[in-house]
């Protein structure tokens, strides 16, 4: 019971741009530029403020996934 509760207090948390960025890795400025592309993962905006679902970190991660340099599909 209480791993569920874990899991699900996990999908609740969102993440600002600089935490997100830090996760992936990347300069914040790139995250900008990408969800200005609508590229990255997918975002909430509140006015001015812009966050990140974990859900949507862990599913942009999945989608670029990759078992060779050779191949396309989604992601950045």
């Amino acid at each position: 019971m209480a791993n569920s509760a874990i899991e699900s207090a996990e999908q609740l948390v969102n993440l600002t741009g600089p935490e997100t960025a830090a996760r992936l890795r990347l300069s914040n400025g790139t995250l900008n530029n990408w969800r200005v592309k609508g590229l990255g993962p997918r975002h909430l905006k509140y006015g001015r403020k812009v966050l990140y679902p974990i859900q949507e970190i862990i599913a942009f991660e999945q989608r670029c996934l990759r078992t060779s340099t050779a191949q396309t599909g989604e992601g950045a």
